[in-house]
């Protein structure tokens, strides 16, 4: 199978290495604006060839958009006018707004709406690397309006790569992501500002972070070209998060400051049930 990916960033290069690794393509042809990532994939063997939109459309029987979640928008009623016996499947972090965009389309069922939930706070191709997506899970929302066959190609890519599938609509992905991604991406952000705003007059203050202070900001490395996009298509949803983080956060404030301490502890506590889930 010839496999194009539109976008050769880190989860359009991890694809690329896996799915050429493990037999899926043979043969990956790479699209991206960004002549300096055009050059890395060469480089590393992410993309046997560079072309143009068309030109890898025309020569592909899968195509894969990985980029960001605006630039996904507009480009997917492009590819999809192209693409009346192609292959497509996008892996952004949104999903509500692309699918109304094409939910019309007359192309519409060659397309699989998908995400893999997997990634890292690095971008780039620089930053793709094998295994990024073992073990992990990816979504597939509203396969009933795909084809029978795109669904099955697109299945069969996850399945190569060692994901579990889980289905549900655009609408139900967009607000289970607002609650355990897009949350996690601000409160990476606030933190490492408000952090960075102290710093400037207390400079000592990074000497005495250690690993649970880089875990919990790790995220705000993230590329805000990926990042505000998602913020802007799944406003509604992260907004209805943020309003209930904020008045969790007003509690602790207003437990500490009134030093109330065994409510202080049952909030932890409740917390930590958090542990049994995860282990699931």
């Amino acid at each position: 199978m010839v496999i194009t990916v539109v976008g050769l960033g880190l989860i359009g290069g991890s694809l690329s290495i896996d799915l050429k690794e493990r037999g899926f393509a043979s043969r990956i042809i790479g699209v991206d604006n960004n002549c300096e990532h055009c050059k890395i994939a060469l480089e590393k063997g992410i993309a046997d060839e560079i072309s143009s939109l068309e030109e890898g459309i025309e020569k592909a029987d899968l195509i894969i958009l990985s980029t960001p979640a605006d630039i996904a928008l507009l480009i997917l009623p492009r590819i999809l006018d192209l693409c009346r016996s192609k292959v497509v499947t996008d892996v952004c972090s949104t999903k509500g707004s692309i699918a109304s965009e094409v939910y019309s389309h007359q192309n519409r069922k060659q397309y699989v709406a998908s995400h893999p939930m997997a990634g890292t706070e690095f971008s780039g191709p620089k930053s793709a690397f094998s295994g990024l997506f073992e073990n992990k899970t990816t979504i597939i929302c509203d396969k009933n309006l795909s084809g029978k066959q795109a669904l099955k190609i697109v299945t069969n890519m996850y399945k190569t790569l060692n994901m579990k599938i889980v289905n549900m609509s655009a609408y139900e992905h967009d607000m289970h992501a607002a609650y355990v991604s897009h949350i996690s991406h601000i409160s990476s952000f606030v933190l490492s500002i408000t952090v960075l705003e102290k710093e400037m007059d207390e400079k000592k203050i990074f000497e005495l972070a250690g690993g649970g202070f880089e875990s919990t900001v790790r995220l705000a490395k993230s590329s805000a070209n990926m990042w505000v996009p998602i913020f802007c298509q799944n406003k509604e949803n992260i907004r209805t998060v943020l309003k209930t983080y904020i008045e969790k956060l007003c509690e602790f404030d207003s437990l500490i400051a009134g030093g109330n301490y065994e409510q202080l502890h049952t909030l932890i506590s409740e917390a930590n049930k958090i542990e049994k889930i995860l282990k699931k």
